[in-house]
């Protein structure tokens, strides 16, 4: 390819824009599926992902970049070892930033977020990423959400089968139910189902408050039919935000119950809201971390996010009362110690078993507990508050009373959202109990200190643990357990129990800019609501989201005030359907942005196809584990073959789209049960801000110095004055960002610098997982590496290739091998700094050579293709190739070569080093221990004395023992 270049000077303006326009004109980067032009059935795959980006109204800064250039890496990497490359990229659209951006300004949402996207594709391109563009997608494209539309539906019209551990389609149930004898408890109007229970436990054969499901009214049918979908709607307490006009996650609210954006006031309040029932595959989530290769500590995470605990569940009775209180604990051994317990202050039972007496000091604190956040009530150390309702329940091994007390460390999110309390060995309630001076009884022997004074939580000897026809005493703990769960059961007091803390996932959100759900609300002839629900038949999907002029959610000043979402005041025509007759209410509220992160993966697989999701043979393909450089066997059971992305991302969205992914896999839509099969972390790239006295942080471009000069050319240097606008600043430390105005375009760097020389230095900066402080002024180092590359091709003089066809000296060419080996090696690992290091001492290497070795020169230039590739395709082109490198093969080294002829080996006399020799390679111990003897200052300090054993470790070191 022919360049107006002058050949002398290393013009990267020129040759990025070039050689990118070159990747487009020609598809480079396609990846051909099974059946397309072009496709190879002979080459392995690779698919490698980056977790896609929100497309933010300011563009990329330098620090999202490093873990798109280190797939880009990559996947050029594997293309040049013969793999078909999957490389796409696509934009998490839809959420509340863009919508809160909307309000605050005015333009609409689509607006704002299509031209975010085409700045960033922009950037993008600028970076030279060689990503197959024609698979682009953005979650917020109508024949994008339309699937994830259809997902949704998968879910409503499914249930969890707890024999097959696995989705079933919800007309297996309903013709289970149909041609068995199932019965059902009937309540009144309230069906009781056992929703989360294997249904052959609530089949009362012969009992009369049991009825058989065919005798049930259609409506009661329903509604047990709907307590098993994995999509269903229920009651459940939420952050309610009456300013925002929506529900809040829990992330969203501050620890003093605020909102997060705006902070305004959040409320604890019963709403109802569409939840997925992800409680479901919580041991699947868990058991199968297993098939998948992933750091350690992101699959500790994800484990303890879902917090599998293995305990009994106790019932209590209550005094005066035919209800039960049931608790959930761990340590059902400790039974005898409990003195008192504790309910959520929304527990159902708190209103009905508070005496007169006390209703009032519980309304009070009811009202105070729903104004504050989860994480505030759950805050270790936190001074512990709560109020005595009244009444008693017995304990059910020693028949004692006990007080019933609410507070706010006790919630309904987990366990039973009661729990017995033993203070004397669980922290939380050893502290209550000594603030209120509740009994404290030991029941496991340990500590070092009276229980008194300090609970001990440790495993022992159960003492003071026995009724008449039971004996914990002397027990260990594990016995102990076993046991009283074993006592509880035969005595139909409790059960072994299994329990998460996963929470079903609350799928509603009451705001504009999200997909509309699939569902359909049936209306009576006055158009109220009859209760009844459906999906929307597939053939009338998608749900298209309707353009509203006033988006904005509406805001209250009450927080009683049920949410009006935006999609309420959408044209009649978009909110009421009718079907087959009957009319229907469109659902008013939107998915969460994590609905279309959920499932991208998959659709970049076939992002055209209109007629399914992904096409199958195409999802198989490219879903197919992959084997790395090394592996006998694939490392993970199948999906993405490395996925990249920040570790913040460790637990929500790997766990919902892997809780989404194996939905999939058991209704027969995906071939593999993980999504993600290997996934690599990249750290962060953090930077210096700014803040001035009061905390108001400043633009980190705007700081100068004192004597005028530019803030990053004093960084990190004690002493220094820095100035904003005149006015004293503090210099501080932190992840590059937005929030913290020190953020860097990477528009800026391309510019002066060029985009090769932006992906050399943030490689070379140092480990790819770990996080690296970003210097401009250490920018230059990798710059002038480039320009050194670009000279040793060039004669600066007269602009002539330097490049010859004679052989490379022998040290020159055992040194290629030798840095082709390593940065091999490097690449392997993901090692890049590493890579960059070996590639500068090789081109050091070059710097006094008058002609360069055309084959020293064509391992230089394929190594350095995938961390610089512009520059490498122009000096690919200059060697007389035809265009691209990216189609080369990787370079390959000689292992005979990587074989040193001789080696350098330390000499010791009596453990001291005393000199340093050069032997063969291959030289024998005799020869060596003669070499070493021979060494003149080795010699001086063995005058007079015997040599006793002389120990060699082979081409590492010679240790002479003397005396």
């Amino acid at each position: 390819m022919s360049t107006d270049t002058p050949v002398s000077t290393y013009d990267f303006a020129a040759i990025e824009q070039r050689w990118q326009a070159f990747w487009a004109e020609r598809h480079t980067f396609h990846a051909p599926n099974p059946g397309d032009t072009g496709f190879d059935p002979d080459k392995p795959k690779f698919y490698v992902l980056d977790m896609f980006p929100y497309p933010s109204g300011v563009g990329l800064h330098v620090g999202h970049p490093l873990g798109y250039i280190a797939t880009d890496i990559v996947g050029r990497y594997k293309r040049m070892q013969g793999y078909n490359v999957l490389h796409p990229m696509g934009f998490d659209a839809f959420g509340l930033p863009a919508e809160q951006f909307a309000v605050e300004t005015g333009v609409h949402p689509r607006e704002t977020t299509e031209k975010n996207i085409s700045n960033m594709v922009r950037q993008l391109k600028r970076l030279g990423l060689g990503y197959d563009w024609n698979r682009q997608i953005a979650t917020t494209d109508t024949d994008y959400y339309r699937w994830t539309q259809w997902i949704f539906l998968q879910l409503y019209n499914s249930y969890f089968d707890p024999v097959a551990k696995a989705a079933r389609p919800i007309t297996q149930l309903i013709e289970k139910l149909e041609g068995e004898d199932y019965y059902v408890g009937i309540d009144g109007e309230l069906i009781v189902s056992g929703a989360t229970e294997d249904l052959e436990s609530i089949a009362g054969i012969g009992n009369p408050n049991f009825h058989k499901y065919q005798e049930l009214e259609p409506d009661q049918r329903l509604r047990l039919i709907d307590a098993y979908r994995l999509a269903f709607l229920a009651e459940v307490d939420v952050n309610w935000c009456p300013a925002l006009g929506t529900v809040l996650a829990n992330e969203e609210v501050t620890n003093d119950g605020r909102s997060e954006r705006g902070n305004h006031p959040v409320f604890k309040r019963p709403l109802k809201q569409w939840m997925l029932r992800i409680t479901a595959y919580s041991d699947r989530l868990i058991d199968e971390l297993d098939q998948v290769d992933w750091p350690e500590p992101i699959k500790l995470l994800q484990r303890n996010w879902i917090g599998r605990s293995t305990g009994a569940e106790v019932d209590f009775a209550i005094e005066g009362s035919d209800d039960l209180i049931t608790v959930f604990t761990t340590r059902p051994d400790t039974l005898f110690g409990a003195t008192y317990m504790v309910l959520a202050p929304e527990h159902p039972l708190v209103s009905e078993i508070t005496t007169a007496e006390h209703r009032k000091a519980v309304d009070d604190y009811q009202a105070e507990s729903a104004a504050k956040s989860e994480i505030d009530r759950g805050a270790e150390g936190k001074e512990k508050t709560g109020v005595f309702t009244g009444a008693y329940a017995i304990n059910p091994v020693n028949q004692q009373r006990i007080p019933v007390w609410i507070a706010d460390y006790v919630m309904m999110g987990y366990g039973t959202g009661a729990i017995m309390a033993v203070p004397a060995h669980d922290e939380r309630d050893h502290a209550f109990a000594s603030k209120f001076g509740l009994p404290i009884v030991r029941v496991v022997e340990g500590g070092d200190r009276p229980i008194e004074e300090e609970a001990f939580t440790g495993n022992g000897p159960a003492v003071n643990s026995a009724n008449d026809d039971l004996s914990l005493d002397g027990l260990s703990t594990p016995e102990a357990k076993a046991r009283m769960t074993q006592w509880l059961a035969d005595n139909a007091l409790g059960k072994a129990k299994v329990q998460t803390k996963l929470r079903d996932w609350l799928f509603s959100r009451q705001r504009y800019w999200g997909e509309p759900f699939p569902i359909l609300h049936e209306l009576d002839d006055n158009d109220e609501p009859t209760g009844s629900i459906r999906g929307v038949p597939e053939k009338m999907l998608p749900v298209e989201h309707p353009h509203l002029d006033d988006f904005r959610p509406e805001a209250v000043d009450d927080p009683n005030t049920p949410p009006r979402p935006p999609l309420g005041r959408a044209p009649g025509d978009w909110t009421t359907v009718e079907i087959d007759g009957r009319r229907y209410r469109r659902e008013f509220n939107t998915m969460p942005q994590w609905a279309g992160s959920c499932w991208y993966y998959l659709r970049f697989l076939d992002p055209a196809n209109l007629s399914r999701f992904v096409d199958p043979d195409a999802e198989k393909y490219w879903m197919t584990p992959s084997l790395w450089e090394g592996d006998a066997e694939p490392a993970y059971s199948g999906g993405v073959d490395l996925y990249v992305g920040g570790a913040e991302h460790a637990v929500l969205h790997l766990l919902y789209a892997r809780f989404w992914h194996k939905v999939l896999f058991d209704l027969g839509h995906v071939s593999t049960p993980e999504p993600f099969g290997r996934l690599f972390n990249q750290g962060y790239i953090q930077a210096y801000y700014y803040e001035k006295e009061n905390g108001t942080r400043v633009e980190a471009t705007q700081v100068t110095t004192e004597d005028g000069r530019p803030a990053f050319e004093a960084q990190g240097q004690p002493g220094t004055r820095f100035l904003y606008e005149g006015e004293p600043v503090v210099e501080k430390y932190g992840k590059m960002g937005k929030s913290l105005k020190n953020a860097v375009a990477p528009d800026d760097v391309c510019a002066e610098y060029g985009a090769d020389t932006l992906r050399l230095y943030e490689m070379a900066m140092g480990p790819l997982d770990q996080s690296k402080p970003w210097n401009t002024k250490d920018i230059t180092g990798v710059h002038r590496f480039l320009n050194r590359v670009w000279r040793n091709f060039y004669d600066a003089e007269t602009g002539e290739l330097v490049v010859v066809d004679d052989a490379p000296a022998e040290e020159l060419d055992r040194f290629t091998h030798k840095t082709i080996a390593r940065v091999t090696d490097a690449m392997e690992s993901m090692s890049f700094n590493v890579a960059i290091a070996a590639m500068i001492e090789l081109n050091n290497q070059l710097v006094a050579l008058p002609k360069l070795p055309r084959a020293v020169a064509d391992a230089l230039v394929r190594m350095l293709s995938p961390l610089a590739p512009h520059l490498a395709e122009e000096l690919w082109a200059a060697l007389g190739n035809q265009p691209s490198v990216a189609d080369a093969p990787w370079p390959s080294f000689d292992p005979d070569k990587l074989l040193e002829e001789t080696i350098e080996m330390p000499v010791q006399v009596n453990g001291k080093l005393r000199g340093k020799i050069m032997v063969p390679a291959d030289a024998d111990q005799p020869a060596v221990e003669e070499a070493a003897k021979a060494d003149a200052n080795v010699g001086t300090h063995l005058e007079g004395k015997t040599i006793r054993k002389v120990i060699i470790v082979p081409g590492k070191l010679i240790n002479i023992v003397a005396s």
